[in-house]
């Protein structure tokens, strides 16, 4: 079973890969989800930022 720091690490790869996947498997079909796709439509840049953030906040 992976720790916290791997499951992060491995939450934020998926993250750079296609943003709006690593929030879902760390917050489900939440707030977070749907800010990071709506972000994600306007530039692939803006929702990798605000998947790391909001990976990496709690």
């Amino acid at each position: 079973m992976a720790d916290g720091n791997t499951a992060t690490c491995i939450d934020i790869l998926l993250a750079i890969i296609l943003p709006p996947l690593g929030v879902f498997f760390k917050y489900g079909c939440g707030v977070e989800f749907w800010i990071c796709c709506f972000l994600t439509l306007f530039g692939w840049l803006p929702g990798i930022v605000y998947a790391a953030y909001a990976i990496t906040k709690n």
